[in-house]
């Protein structure tokens, strides 16, 4: 069941508004209390400014994916979706999400290694950018179950722009994966 994780509302900014948007963001952790860490995470999102609300997806379970494949060996992930109602420009989102991931302790010492928190832009509204700095949507989304399982869960309309609805994705990829 979905959480949505509201506050009370942002007093106006000066000058013109943002538009808002409904940003993707997926969360992975596999080192320490996992579920806590995922939790408070979206509550710390929900109290970003210009974020009007969260909606936070069931957890999942999942086998960790190295850069050699999935390894049952490694400690596995807690994986969920949280859709973001937000007027912040993806860029600044992003570098608030880094923040939050810096906060829980998050080390880049190696590619796809274990994580405290993995916060991932996966869609920001139908924008698109090829900016190396703020990919969108994020460039493996359409290939991850692990990201695109919990966001049909809290959206069954969902689309991954450029790749279409995420129940089709869903659908091919589980087909693959059985065959």
């Amino acid at each position: 069941m979905s959480r949505s994780l509201t506050h009370p509302p942002q007093p106006p900014a000066p000058g013109p508004r943002r538009p808002e948007a409904v940003a993707v963001v997926a969360f992975g952790a596999n080192l320490g209390d996992r579920e806590a860490t995922i939790r408070q995470a979206a509550q710390r999102i929900a109290r970003l400014p210009l974020v009007d609300d969260v909606v936070l997806s069931p957890l999942h379970e999942t086998v960790a994916l190295t850069l050699d494949g999935f390894d049952p060996e490694a400690p596995g992930y807690v994986n969920a979706v949280a859709l973001v109602t937000t007027r912040l420009a993806p860029a600044i989102l992003l570098g608030m999400l880094h923040a939050i991931e810096d906060e829980n302790g998050r080390e880049r010492h190696e590619r796809w290694g274990d994580r405290t928190l993995d916060l991932d832009l996966i869609a920001y509204g139908d924008e698109t950018s090829d900016d190396p700095r703020v990919l969108v949507p994020h460039p493996r989304a359409h290939e991850r179950l692990f990201v695109l399982e919990p966001w049909l869960e809290v959206d069954a309309d969902a689309v991954l722009p450029g790749h279409g609805r995420v129940a089709d994705l869903v659908e091919e990829l589980r087909r693959r994966e059985s065959s």
